[in-house]
């Protein structure tokens, strides 16, 4: 019987230094957008997906992102004693339940695929999914935000997930891209798969796009794999040697995913999220449409 997603891997060890100097003391997954840190959208979206247990592997001055999902005792007091319930509420339907929430480090920048394998003993032998958390997903026609749709396809098909996007062919060697399979319009069989190709090289200009579901096997190659681009251990490299044994399928997400680890689209998702809310998008647009009109 297929097992069940019910953990999520969070690679939070970055150092953000495409944002510098913001990131300077501030850990990039706490940046704000609107009004809740990058980190916690990415937790938003895969406790809608269902995920229960949220694995995040940390590194050095990140302790911000431990006590982000605690307790904050002072601030729930003060909440209560002023009688701002609202704000009280909010605090408390964000706090993840007790025992729900595992922190391990990774001591060296060493790559994405040394950071999922750091978390091998939290997860144990089961299917998981990962999240990275410089991206963040608004929903499509679909409904439900990337992660979601990724496990979905998981329930149909089994194997190994992977989500993508599409980028023009001049961006294709800044990202890992697939070679399309069998077609399944949503969904569709993966036959490759490389990490940053050479300009004009690209299989596709389908782009690996931050979501994944994996089978546990994926440890033991991540253990051995020899470190790729940039002199690190790269999952992707991982994933084409799991894929020799095991089947991987890719969703088209089609809804918008933003790139929070860039400036522009750091802002962009400040904005997209911001027409997202009810509460804030009518006086947000009438500034924004202030701004530009001065431009």
């Amino acid at each position: 019987m297929q097992k069940r997603i019910r953990k999520a891997v969070f690679p939070v060890a970055g150092l953000g230094t495409r944002v510098l100097p913001a990131t300077k003391t501030i850990p990039k997954e706490m940046l704000t957008v609107v009004d809740r840190p990058v980190l916690q959208h990415c937790v938003d979206e895969a406790r809608e997906a269902g995920i229960e247990h949220f694995v995040f592997v940390t590194g050095r001055n990140k302790g911000v992102i431990e006590d982000h999902f605690d307790m904050a005792y002072e601030m729930e007091d003060m909440l209560q004693k002023r009688g701002k319930t609202k704000e009280y509420a909010a605090l408390m339907a964000d706090l993840p339940a007790a025992g729900a929430t595992s922190f391990t480090r990774q001591q060296a920048p060493l790559g994405l695929g040394h950071a999922i394998w750091c978390a091998r003993d939290i997860i144990g032998d089961e299917p998981f999914a990962v999240l990275l958390p410089d991206m963040i997903t608004l929903p499509g026609e679909r409904k439900s935000r990337c992660i979601g749709q990724c496990i979905e396809a998981f329930e149909k098909h089994g194997g190994n997930i992977i989500a993508v996007e599409e980028v023009p062919a001049s961006e294709t060697h800044l990202y890992g891209v697939v070679s399309v399979g069998d077609d399944h319009g949503h969904t569709f069989g993966i036959s490759g798969m490389v990490e940053k190709p050479p300009q004009g090289t690209s299989p596709s200009n389908l782009i690996i796009s931050g979501r994944y579901v994996l089978t546990p096997e994926i440890f033991k190659i991540l253990e051995t794999v020899e470190k790729g681009a940039g002199g690190e251990i790269q999952l992707t490299d991982g994933m084409k040697i799991l894929s020799q044994h095991q089947a991987f399928h890719g969703v088209r997400f089609d809804g918008k995913t933003y790139d929070t680890g860039s400036k522009l689209g750091f802002l962009a998702a400040n904005v997209a999220f911001a027409m997202a809310r009810p509460d804030i998008a009518p006086g947000f647009l009438a500034e924004l449409k202030k701004i530009i009109g001065s431009l």
